[in-house]
């Protein structure tokens, strides 16, 4: 799945404006960095890049159901971070840190078990173990970027575990849609009462 792919079906599955392309916006990283958006606002102007690291392989962006490569889901983070920027700037809304690693989080198990075919259920299980449960942090847990990034995590699986237990199709897409538009208290208590 392409960048802009990626961005076309976040933009469809929230029903957001279009969003500036993406592709636009990124920059090649050193070989072992990770993804990050870089912002800077300066007299009512956003600046964005989207640093990607290279991908030697084009087959590393291909998305397995339960087994997606490290390269994909640095890619969704990194779409997901700047098309959920883009929209609270057109919106004149706050984001905090914290909604964009959870954003990110949802947006990667939206991208694999709600786009295209749907997923069976024994494979929205094992795709849920594979982004929320066997995880491997980059920060101690004693850290700031250590608890939001545990926290957006543990977040996101109560949510979407919920959405793939027990709503249905229409009633999912209203769910994701209301958690997008929310704050960052509002997820946190969508994502509790889980």
């Amino acid at each position: 799945m392409t960048l802009r792919r990626v961005q076309l079906e976040l933009e469809r599955v929230y029903g957001l404006e279009r969003a500036p392309d993406v592709v636009d916006f990124v920059r090649e990283g050193a070989h072992d960095s990770r993804e990050t958006l870089v912002l800077r606002q300066t007299d009512g102007e956003l600046e964005i890049a989207l640093v990607l690291p290279p991908v030697a392989d084009p087959r590393q962006l291909n998305a397995a159901h339960h087994g997606p490569t490290d390269a994909w889901l640095q890619l969704v983070e990194g779409v997901s971070h700047f098309v959920y920027v883009a929209e609270r700037a057109r919106t004149q809304l706050p984001a905090t840190r914290l909604e964009l690693e959870l954003q990110a989080e949802v947006d990667k198990f939206v991208l694999l078990a709600f786009v295209g075919e749907p997923l069976e259920p024994e494979h929205s299980s094992a795709l849920h173990g594979h982004l929320y449960e066997r995880v491997r942090y980059l920060h101690a847990a004693d850290t700031e970027d250590g608890v939001r990034y545990r926290m957006a995590n543990d977040l996101a699986a109560r949510f979407v575990a919920r959405l793939a237990r027990n709503e249905k199709a229409p009633a999912v897409l209203r769910t994701l849609r209301r958690f997008y538009r929310a704050g960052q208290t509002e997820k946190i208590q969508l994502a509790l009462a889980a």
